[in-house]
């Protein structure tokens, strides 16, 4: 039986992407991710619970992180969980748990002056992915801005 490892998160970059060219001038990008979630506990009072996750993006969405990305910024990622394992220097065995991205949607409200796209990226072939601009009439599916869940 096959199994599924899917991973869809939201939320704000604890720092700028870092981003890297391995051999080949291959792009990698690593930041970040917090996730926060609100509940009300027995007594009624609100707590919060913020989760870190790694965040690692290749190719164009790298370069995409790179450029458009900054601390504090709003986005979807969609991916899959990778952990990895290794030796350090002391022989001692060392575990690190990553979200490998595969889209990124940035969340971000639209700066006046234009210099964040609000669109959705992928590492896919972007042409087989559209463009969708909330503010025009033609949404897929007869959807509205507020019939989103974020």
């Amino acid at each position: 039986m096959r199994g599924v490892n899917k991973v869809m998160l939201i939320g704000n970059l604890g720092r700028e992407p870092d981003l890297q060219y391995l051999e080949g001038n291959i792009a990698v990008a690593k930041f970040p991710l917090a996730t926060t979630e609100t509940y009300k506990d027995k007594s009624g009072t609100l707590v919060s619970q913020t989760e870190w996750h790694t965040v690692v993006l290749w190719r164009g969405l790298a370069d995409l992180a790179q450029k458009y990305l900054h601390k504090g910024s709003l986005v979807y990622i969609e991916g899959r969980i990778r952990t990895r394992n290794w030796e350090d220097k002391d022989k001692n065995k060392r575990f690190s748990t990553e979200i490998i991205g595969d889209n990124l949607v940035m969340l971000d409200k639209k700066k006046e002056h234009g210099d964040i796209p609000a669109h959705e990226h992928s590492n896919h072939d972007s042409s087989a992915v559209p463009d969708i601009n909330f503010d025009s009439p033609g949404i897929p599916g007869n959807l509205t801005k507020d019939d989103l869940p974020f």
